[in-house]
């Protein structure tokens, strides 16, 4: 399995059957290409028949790179927000909200003090997916957090994670699949003074 590298930073293509190196052309298992996709992680594609198409992919992926001239600033921004952990985060994107009012400002950092905070400070932005989002909205239906609480810790969690989604952070957007918390206010009655 001692993998070829390419030119340039290409990547490298390689099987990972016993057969020596030698032997790969004749080999009938299939090549695995290992290469840097845009925001700098190592990613592994698998299933080319030949030498020459796992080549051609990785030639595909690198022109790609190197023609976007998006790549670059998106790259730089997946690895500074990537890193960063959902308290800093915060805190940043809170400055930015100038149009909050003193009342939502305080809900927003009540939210942020007594649910999200404790589930997510420390977590890096790069490790947030669907299955995250849903493990925190089961842990407030264990803990019996109320549907209203619920519905409002959702609903900021999801406007901090839509920030980042749409600065290139996630390819998908990470509340695909997930289902909100459900708050079915009652109608209020205003008794008469009879």
């Amino acid at each position: 399995m001692a993998p070829r590298t390419l030119v340039c930073g290409m990547g490298t293509f390689f099987k990972t059957c016993e057969h020596p190196q030698a032997r790969w052309s004749k080999c009938p298992h299939t090549y695995v290409i290992r290469f840097r996709n845009a925001s700098g992680r190592q990613t592994e594609e698998s299933g080319f028949a030949t030498q020459d198409k796992a080549i051609g992919r990785l030639t595909e992926i690198y022109r790609a790179k190197r023609e976007n001239p998006w790549s670059q600033s998106t790259a730089e921004r997946n690895r500074k927000y990537g890193a960063m952990n959902f308290g800093t985060y915060t805190e940043e994107w809170k400055a930015g909200q100038r149009a909050l009012a003193p009342a939502s400002l305080r809900h927003l950092d009540s939210l942020l003090e007594h649910h999200l905070y404790p589930a997510f400070h420390s977590r890096r932005m790069a490790t947030f997916d669907h299955k995250v989002v849903d493990a925190f909205i089961q842990t407030m239906e264990r803990n019996g957090v109320g549907l209203a609480t619920q519905a409002n810790a959702f609903a900021k969690l999801k406007t901090i994670l839509l920030d980042v989604h749409r600065l290139g952070r996630y390819p998908e957007n990470p509340f695909d699949g997930v289902t909100p918390p459900q708050y079915d206010p009652k109608r209020a009655v205003i008794p008469s003074l009879v």
